[in-house]
């Protein structure tokens, strides 16, 4: 007997469980917190996709708190909108590439800190503490962030081929 994708789905209580705990994993990332919902919202709809009145019903928030967390989820490349299949209303998605994008925005914030650090370090000077300490933050967090993203990409490619070779 076949089973539909309603028996396959984990109870509400279960569900909300666990947008709860993905929310807080989000926030700890660095994510405001109705950012943070709005991506685990996404994260766990069947689409990976909702418009901003489905995301406002779901999260029990109004419109108008949804709109400033997808403008900075989008401008941080985490989710893209579209439109609804002939529709005037505007959704939002979450793609496959939501995981690596994640690791891509830490690493882009990082690396802002860290140019930032080594600006700090030229203005002190090197002699100094100050100035030391900046130089040290800053360089590793830029070696860290290029270790980061190599990895990361390294990881999803194997992923992506691991998937096709599972599927043929």
């Amino acid at each position: 007997m076949q089973r539909t994708i309603e028996h396959l789905r984990p109870d509400p209580d279960a569900t909300a469980a666990f947008v709860t705990d993905l929310t807080t994993a989000l926030v700890e990332t660095g994510l405001p917190r109705t950012a943070a919902r709005v991506m685990a919202c996404l994260f766990a709809s069947e689409t990976g996709s909702r418009t901003a009145i489905e995301m406002a019903q779901h999260l029990q928030v109004s419109a108008a708190t949804i709109s400033p967390a997808v403008r900075l989820l989008e401008r941080q490349d985490l989710i893209r909108r579209g439109r609804d299949d002939g529709g005037r209303r505007h959704r939002y998605f979450l793609d496959d590439k939501a995981g690596l994008r994640t690791v891509a925005a830490s690493v882009a914030a990082n690396q802002r800190f860290a140019a930032t650090a080594l600006r700090g370090a030229d203005l002190f000077g090197a002699e100094t503490a100050a100035g030391a300490r900046l130089a040290l933050a800053g360089r590793f967090l830029e070696r860290l962030g290029d270790d980061l993203i190599r990895s990361a990409e390294k990881h999803w490619r194997d992923m992506v081929d691991d998937r096709a070779t599972n599927t043929r």
